[in-house]
């Protein structure tokens, strides 16, 4: 892959590391037990006026929020493993094959870590 295709997707990944990263503050908390951890949050509750309609509602946001987190963190996983592929020069090969993946594929989903082929393995 030559130079200004890296940089370019170099970019879109970049980019799209932010808006996770900023979804991810809005639905979750680093665990500080286990930095590499993240947990679903909600919003603040008074526990003393507190009813159970309220913490119901409040138990049904941090699922809400878990199920968010869940689809994202993988996501952010990935694009940094992409960015960290575009350091290393392996960007853009197939983590099957060996053969570079198409580059639609990568236009499409530019953390793709697999070819056109063996797409959901």
């Amino acid at each position: 892959m030559n130079k200004k295709n890296l940089e370019y997707f170099k970019d879109r990944l970049e980019k799209e590391k932010r808006i996770l990263e900023d979804e991810l503050l809005t639905v979750s908390r680093v665990d500080p037990e286990h930095i590499q951890e993240r947990d679903a949050i909600s919003g603040e509750i008074e526990v003393d006026s507190a009813d159970e309609n309220e913490v119901a509602d409040k138990f049904e946001e941090i699922e809400e929020n878990q199920m968010i987190l869940n689809q994202l963190a993988p996501q952010l996983k990935d694009v940094e493993s992409a960015l960290k592929h575009i350091n290393d020069g392996t960007y853009g090969i197939c983590e099957i094959s060996g053969e570079p993946i198409e580059k639609d594929r990568l236009e499409a989903s530019p953390s793709a870590r697999t070819c056109k082929k063996h797409m959901g393995r």
